[in-house]
C-alpha cells in the first residue's frame, strides 16, 4: 500500500509541473500507458522511430541527413501515420525537440481471415484480437496460416502487424530454365503460390520452392 501511495503521489506531482506538454495532457497519458520516453532532437530521428507528432502516432520511414551550405543541419524525415497509413515529409533541426514512443511487442499466431478481418491469438493468454487486414498492406500475400508474427500496441490499440522477414513460397509459374544461363542481370519473372510477382534467378524452376525477403519484397534463396 505504501509503494503504491508513492506512485499515485509521483504522478499527481508530475501533473502539477509546468511541462507544458503536461498541459495538454500528452505527458500524463503516455505515463500512464507506460511506454513514456524522454524526447530526443530531431537530428536523433532513426528509421523505424515511433513518434508523437501533430497529434498523432508515426513511424519514421526514411531519414536523410542534410548539411546544407548555408544554415543549420537538419533531418529530412518521412512519415507514415500508424493509424491511416498518411505519409508525411517534415523537416526537423537539431534543436527541435520530438517526443519518441515505445510501443509494446507482442509474438501471436495468425488463425483465420474473416470479412476482411485478420483474428491473431496471443500465444501466452490464448486471447485473440482482431485487426483490418489492410493493416499489413502489400505484405498481406505472404501472411499464412499459424504464422507467428510482431504486433505493435499503443496501450490497448494495436497499430502494426510485421511478418517475418523471410517467408518460404512456391513458384506457381516461371520461364523454363536454360541450360547455362546463369548471370545474375538475366533474372526473370515469376508467380508466387501467393499471387505475388518477384524476380527469380534463371535457375529456378517452377514448382520450386523460394525464400521471398518480405521487406524489399525480393528473392533471397533457395529453399
Amino acid at each position: 500500500m505504501h509503494d503504491q501511495n508513492v506512485n499515485e503521489t509521483h504522478i499527481r506531482d508530475l501533473r502539477q509541473t509546468d511541462c507544458p506538454d503536461i498541459g495538454c495532457g500528452k505527458f500524463y497519458s503516455t505515463i500512464s500507458a507506460g511506454i513514456y520516453m524522454p524526447k530526443i532532437n530531431g537530428n536523433e530521428i532513426r528509421p523505424g522511430n515511433t513518434l508523437e507528432h501533430e497529434n498523432g502516432l508515426w513511424v519514421a520511414v526514411k531519414v536523410d541527413h542534410v548539411k546544407p551550405g548555408k544554415g543549420g543541419a537538419f533531418a529530412q524525415v518521412e512519415l507514415k501515420n500508424l493509424r491511416d497509413g498518411r505519409k508525411l515529409n517534415e523537416r526537423f533541426r537539431s534543436a527541435d525537440k520530438v517526443e519518441r514512443v515505445r510501443l509494446e511487442q507482442k509474438d501471436q499466431q495468425f488463425l483465420y481471415e474473416s470479412d476482411g478481418m485478420l483474428v491473431f491469438m496471443d500465444m501466452d493468454t490464448y486471447e485473440q484480437v482482431e485487426l483490418p487486414a489492410d493493416l499489413l498492406g502489400d505484405r498481406r500475400p505472404f501472411l499464412q496460416d499459424g504464422m507467428t508474427v510482431v504486433i505493435e500496441y499503443y496501450d490497448v490499440e494495436a497499430l502494426n502487424v510485421t511478418v517475418p522477414q523471410k517467408v518460404t513460397c512456391k513458384v506457381v509459374e516461371t520461364e523454363p530454365v536454360v541450360k547455362g544461363q546463369t548471370a545474375a542481370n538475366s533474372f526473370k519473372p515469376a508467380i508466387l503460390d501467393n499471387g505475388v510477382k518477384v524476380m527469380v534467378p534463371p535457375f529456378v524452376a517452377q514448382d520450386e520452392d523460394i525464400v521471398v525477403n518480405t521487406e524489399s519484397m525480393e528473392y533471397s534463396e533457395r529453399a
